[in-house]
């Protein structure tokens, strides 16, 4: 049953979701949620149960002290709303939580069911994966979706992707057969420099996002920190002459891919988009240099360079703008598991 008392009526509401795992290289999609969360002071309304969903011996709940009181955080998955005034206001809920590690269906059902309460007209689940692109160059973003007339009205992608799959493309098939309109966008984040936080990705997201929904997003300190993590990156990379030499290929290679995109069509979008952001005010699009290099740029291991790139698997990602769901592998590179099943 699924009580949403001191929720008030919300005003085309649109669902933002992202999960922490699999679907998340460099943490760019939570963080993404994060940001709006914070940004526009969002209200927890609701907290899924975490005996249903997670196993606590692979995502464990934390101790932490309140006054010299113990007490437990459980991982789960928290919905939050945003009310957004202006002259068209609209509402957001967002979804931000871990990938779960079982009964799937049951755990998109309840997405569902708050979704159908709260009169959502529309689910948009963002994801990242790691992929052969340049941290040099604008991060490549994929809008997909199952719904063939939305695709079509969108500028979307229409998956056509088979294989192995996260909570993303659960939950966005789960809402296809619900009869609920949703979106996945997916960032690549540059599987060299894989470590989180990856804000240049995040804050692609984020432009996408507002793009689809038709908000101005307040993007705060995310621009500066994009163009910081890019110049450490630079600083990095220029360090070790085999990944530098790695870095011109991959800048070669999406060169020459996107060279029939730079048209009159396409310059005219950016500029319009560039248009839109100045009028809101304050720093937008993708950000490439300037900044000093934050603490982040250096990974767990403690190493002072990117680790040394390892070429890929072969794997279809929004680099490639294919019109299959990308897929996705965590950070260590081991590759895809198995979504556990019901």
């Amino acid at each position: 049953m699924i009580e949403l008392e001191g929720v008030p009526e919300l005003i085309d509401p649109v669902m933002v979701a992202a999960f922490e795992g699999w679907n998340d290289a460099g943490d760019a999609a939570s963080t993404a949620v994060a940001h709006l969360d914070r940004e526009w002071k969002g209200e927890v309304f609701a907290a899924l149960d975490a005996e249903d969903y997670y196993d606590f011996q692979v995502n464990r709940p934390t101790v932490w002290l309140d006054g010299g009181v113990r007490k437990i955080t459980w991982p789960t998955t928290r919905l939050s709303v945003v009310r957004i005034g202006g002259d068209k206001p609209r509402d957001l809920v967002l979804v931000r939580g871990i990938e779960p590690s079982m009964r799937w269906r049951s755990f998109c059902n309840e997405i569902l069911g708050f979704a159908h309460e709260l009169g959502v007209e529309m689910v948009v689940i963002l994801g990242a994966l790691l992929g052969d692109t340049p941290h040099t160059r604008p991060v490549p973003v994929s809008g997909i979706t199952s719904d063939p007339d939305l695709a079509r009205t969108m500028d979307l992608e229409e998956t056509r992707y088979e294989g192995p799959t996260g909570i993303v493309g659960i939950l966005q098939e789960a809402c296809t057969h619900a009869g609920v309109p949703a979106v996945s966008l997916w960032a690549a984040v540059p599987h060299y420099v894989s470590q989180p936080p990856n804000p240049k990705a995040t804050l692609a997201l984020l432009n996408r996002l507002e793009d689809l929904i038709g908000l101005r997003i307040p993007l705060g300190e995310l621009a500066e920190d994009a163009r910081a993590w890019q110049l450490g990156v630079d600083q990095l990379a220029a360090e070790d002459s085999e990944v530098a030499e790695y870095v011109q290929t991959l800048e070669e290679a999406r060169d020459t891919a996107e060279l029939p995109e730079a048209s009159g069509e396409a310059i005219a979008r950016e500029f319009e988009r560039y248009l839109r952001r100045r009028d809101g005010g304050g720093p937008g699009g993708h950000a490439t240099d300037g900044g000093e290099a934050g603490p982040y740029l250096r990974d767990p291991a403690g190493r002072t360079k990117p680790p040394m790139p390892q070429r890929p698997e072969a794997e279809s990602g929004p680099q490639e703008s294919s019109s299959t769901e990308p897929e996705a592998r965590d950070d260590e590179g081991d590759g895809p598991e198995e979504p556990s099943k019901d």
